[in-house]
């Protein structure tokens, strides 16, 4: 048995029910977890089957379904060496979701970066507030409904002082 396998076994033992599904596709591996469960998986992936590394944690939008947002903690167990994806889905009318800086410090930073670009609300968040719009930015520029905004242009090109049929032409 791999170490995936043991892996994928032991967390259905411990987690059956919170475990909403297992998805292998072109050799990685996902699963799908309650979104309630976030940190109890994470903590047992970590402490009992040694995935240490929190090699990245992100969001994507899939806006107008629902669940809408999926939040997506990519680790790495570098004994193994193994990689795990696991996602967790959240509700767009209710986006709140426990943070696993406890867990994983280093989600820190990518958790700010949920709360910033989709406003997702990481409950147990020790400094929860922007990290890359200003502070005082009204909405969530990642989100597929945000409005987009357009900017006057700064410069154009001022056709009426040359020739328009040779532009590039120097006097």
């Amino acid at each position: 048995m791999s170490s995936l396998e043991t892996t994928l076994t032991a967390l259905k033992d411990q987690f059956g029910d919170a475990l909403e599904q297992v998805v292998e596709f072109r050799g990685e591996t996902t699963v799908v977890i309650r979104k309630d469960a976030n940190v109890a998986v994470l903590r047992f992936l970590k402490e009992a089957l040694g995935f240490n590394f929190l090699a990245d944690l992100t969001a994507y939008d899939d806006w107008p379904d629902e669940p809408r947002f999926k939040v997506v903690y990519q680790l790495r167990n570098l004994l193994g060496p193994v990689n795990l994806r696991v996602k967790c889905a959240v509700h767009g009318d209710d986006p709140t979701l426990a943070s696993v800086t406890g867990v994983y410090p280093a989600a820190n930073w990518p958790e700010r970066e949920l709360f910033d670009m989709f406003g997702l609300q990481l409950t147990g968040h020790p400094d929860l507030r922007r990290i890359l719009m200003p502070a005082d930015w009204q909405g969530h520029p990642l989100r597929k409904d945000y409005p987009l905004g357009y900017e006057e242009v700064q410069f154009t090109f001022n056709f009426d002082e040359i020739d328009r049929k040779k532009p590039y032409a120097r006097e």
